[in-house]
């Protein structure tokens, strides 16, 4: 089973790109668009989510993982649960031994809704914290040792960064401890001047997290600003990377070397410089390693030394590209 935890509206038996109530999805393998029908209460998906999420010994207490993905902009329902499962077995074959799970908020599938689609992520990542990680936290037990960590694509960095402040904001919330444990964004769609260490939109996201990942590509085509959607649009952390004023949590990964040299691998995908991570095994296994949190930063296989204090995305069994 797959595990959804959907924000969208509902017209019938569909769901819709509008905002509307909390369903708690758990949708067969082989069923490609989540209908309403897979809803489940809400105590129960989140029982079942920490039962797959648990793995290795147990004597101590509950020990796993739990990998939230938060999809961007212009990504319909069966897009969603495509990347899901792309990601879910890209870490499985790694090695990962928890569960993933997807937020789904209400994206369009049309480019051109960016705007809207923006509205309805401001709109509806709150519910991210209140009702998907603060349920979570809330189930921990002082012996419990089950990680949440974030993988957040696109826009969907900017549904986590408004989700954390705006969490911050609201007593009810901010008087419960919470945390996650890794936040990975993967051609982030916010500023990169947000992202810097001080700034007040990213303080609460850096907060409440143990380390926060960035990959970024300078060959994204969909974040650069001349692409006609995004006029006005400040330069984005996934294509320009984080601030050299960043907290010391914070750590950069330049892939662009990487997809530069492999983009033939991805003539099929669409609008590859900007999801080719999905598809990509050296990217999941540097994603994997960076969840597992047993490796420093600096000493992950997949990763060189770069300029500006960033790492380089390279796996370690090829030649280092030319400076």
């Amino acid at each position: 089973m797959d595990y959804v935890y959907c924000v969208r509206s509902v017209r019938g038996d569909a769901f819709v790109a509008e905002p509307g109530a909390n369903y708690f999805l758990k949708v067969p393998k082989n069923i490609k668009h989540p209908r309403p029908s897979h809803r489940i209460e809400k105590d129960k998906w989140i029982k079942a989510v920490m039962a797959e999420a648990r793995h290795g010994p147990q004597d101590d207490g509950p020990v796993g993982d739990i990998v939230i993905y938060i999809h961007g902009f212009n990504t319909p329902m069966d897009v969603m649960m495509e990347r899901h499962r792309l990601l879910r077995e890209g870490l499985d074959h790694q090695g990962f031994e928890g569960v993933v799970i997807s937020f789904d908020w209400p994206s369009h599938d049309k480019a051109l809704n960016y705007l809207e689609d923006r509205t309805d992520a401001k709109l509806t990542a709150l519910r991210l914290v209140d009702e998907g990680i603060a349920s979570f936290a809330a189930m921990q037990t002082p012996d419990c040792q089950i990680n949440l960590h974030l993988v957040a694509h696109s826009m969907g960095c900017y549904v986590i960064r408004e989700a954390f402040d705006d969490a911050d904001d609201r007593p009810q919330v901010a008087s419960h401890s919470w945390s996650v444990s890794q936040v990975i964004m993967l051609s982030g769609d916010v500023s990169a001047s947000s992202m810097a260490a001080g700034a007040s939109k990213s303080s609460s996201l850096y907060r409440h997290c143990v380390r926060l990942t960035n990959y970024f590509n300078p060959f994204d085509d969909v974040l650069s600003l001349s692409n006609v959607k995004r006029i006005g649009v400040s330069p984005r952390v996934g294509r320009v990377g984080l601030p050299d004023e960043r907290p010391g949590k914070a750590v950069n990964i330049n892939t662009g070397n990487y997809y530069d040299a492999n983009k033939g691998d991805f003539d099929q995908v669409p609008n590859a410089a900007h999801t080719w991570y999905f598809h990509d095994p050296v990217m999941m296994e540097d994603m994997y390693r960076t969840i597992k949190g047993d490796t420093d930063r600096n000493e992950i296989p997949t990763r060189l030394q770069g300029s500006a204090g960033n790492l380089v995305l390279w796996p370690a069994d090829q030649d280092p590209p030319i400076a």
